[in-house]
């Protein structure tokens, strides 16, 4: 794959890397779709950056509490996120096209996890009360 130009590095720690990506997903895939927004404009609006900040404060718990560590810091994950501009998350697109919002893979599964293990995850478990319920309404 690298002969052929691709970009493909061995991963020494790959669970904790899946965190790292979980850590945007989690946060960014469920505000947006709640609010119409970009990545840009949830970053830039202090109400929605304080809540994404939260819920990307109680991830690494999680992920904590199960023997993995998060290598990023939230600053980190959110200028990256502003920089990405005015992308529309994968789950604001489907939720603009009629498509199943594909959340229990990310916030509800982080959610059980943090049952099983006793972390309190407050914000988690608000966002994924309110977006549970968009993405049944939507699919209605």
């Amino acid at each position: 794959m690298q002969a052929g130009g691709l970009k493909c590095p061995v991963e020494q720690d790959l669970r904790g890397d899946i965190w790292v990506k979980l850590l945007g997903n989690i946060s960014f895939n469920p505000i947006s779709a709640l609010a119409r927004a970009t990545m840009r404009q949830m970053c830039l609006h202090g109400g929605t950056r304080r809540v994404i900040e939260t819920m990307m404060r109680e991830t690494p718990a999680v992920a904590e509490a199960l023997g993995c560590r998060v290598g990023v810091s939230i600053e980190r994950r959110l200028a990256g996120a502003e920089r990405v501009g005015d992308h529309r998350t994968s789950t604001l697109q489907d939720l603009e096209r009629g498509k199943p919002l594909e959340l229990d893979v990310q916030l509800a599964a982080v959610v059980e996890l943090a049952e099983i293990t006793g972390v309190p995850v407050p914000t988690l478990r608000t966002v994924h009360a309110i977006s549970d319920l968009l993405a049944l309404r939507s699919a209605a």
